[in-house]
């Protein structure tokens, strides 16, 4: 039987939370609460639960945090504006881009553009990205997307899927080399794919540049508390990170922008994400899953596609 998607896990998500909300409103109304009142209580009853998971996540994270530089820390109401993006970018992920997000591809004949291929994390899919396709559209550059199933599989299974699309994107490009934007777990997906296809043509020797936003390189103590073998090899300073580092070069790393908050809500501590020889760019009250929505990291995103571009002119 094949494993359930990520897609399908979040529609049967969904359901159980409108069957809460309606059993919740059915409660109240025989009560005697007005049937409107009773359905937008028990809707504020389901996103209640999801900020007190939000706000959980931001607790547990503390507990493993790294020392934020003065430069970086924020105050109270910093703070609530951090996590009500959160919030906001958690709920539309979760709840509306990826129930009904499937991979794309999207080619510019005219563009001479590096093409991207973007890369999702940890329980998502190509949805995750609804933010940044109009803005690669926007500069007319080819894109496409993946979704990395089975949800809870190995990342080291990721990489034939990586493999099959990089080649599905050049082909339809014309281009000999890619870069790549992930996010979270997907940036070790892709680091795992020119670990495996790290030959002539393959893997490293086809990567432009990758980008990363928010990618434990070297784990989270968060991925105790997930599901999967990808978890497991996402956990702190694991034996298969420490394998993964191993086998990259310099030239691979120069070749690896990491983008990272640190106020990340999953990644603990926060400077997991920093990867010695990358170019590492910090941001501060930005979280985890807002690194996909947040203009200010989208900005700086392009501004590494567009530099790449400037390289090769």
């Amino acid at each position: 039987m094949k494993p359930a998607s990520a897609r399908t896990l979040l529609r049967i998500v969904l359901v159980v939370q409108a069957v809460g909300a309606l059993l919740v409103a059915w409660a109240l109304w025989r009560r005697g609460v007005s049937a409107w009142a009773a359905l937008l209580a028990g809707a504020g009853v389901v996103a209640l639960v999801r900020l007190v998971i939000n706000m959980n996540n931001f607790i547990m994270a503390g507990w493993a945090a790294s020392a934020t530089p003065p430069a970086y820390r924020i105050g109270p109401g910093a703070r609530l504006r951090m996590l009500a993006e959160e919030f906001c970018a958690s709920m539309l992920v979760t709840s509306w881009h990826v129930p009904r997000g499937r991979p794309h591809m999207t080619v510019y004949r005219d563009s001479d553009r590096v093409p991207v291929l973007l890369v999702h994390g940890y329980g998502c899919n190509s949805g995750y990205w609804a933010h940044l396709v109009p803005l690669l559209d926007r500069e007319r550059i080819s894109h496409a997307s993946i979704d990395l199933e089975p949800v809870a599989g190995s990342i080291d299974g990721y990489a034939p899927l990586i493999e099959a699309r990089v080649r599905e994107l050049c082909a339809a490009t014309g281009a000999a080399r890619i870069a790549i934007v992930a996010h979270s777990m997907g940036g070790l997906a892709a680091r795992a794919w020119m670990r495996s296809y790290g030959k002539p043509a393959y893997g490293s020797a086809r990567m432009e540049r990758l980008i990363t936003l928010g990618t434990p390189h070297h784990g989270t103590a968060l991925a105790r508390f997930g599901l999967g073998a990808n978890a497991v090899q996402m956990r702190r300073d694991s034996a298969w990170l420490r394998e993964l580092a191993a086998a990259e070069g310099p030239d691979v790393r120069a070749r690896i922008v990491s983008l990272y908050t640190h106020h990340d809500n999953i990644v603990a501590p926060q400077d997991s994400c920093v990867l010695p020889g990358a170019r590492n760019v910090a941001f501060g009250g930005v979280g985890h899953v807002a690194l996909g929505s947040n203009p200010r990291v989208l900005a700086e995103v392009l501004r590494a596609l567009r530099e790449l571009h400037a390289e090769r002119a």
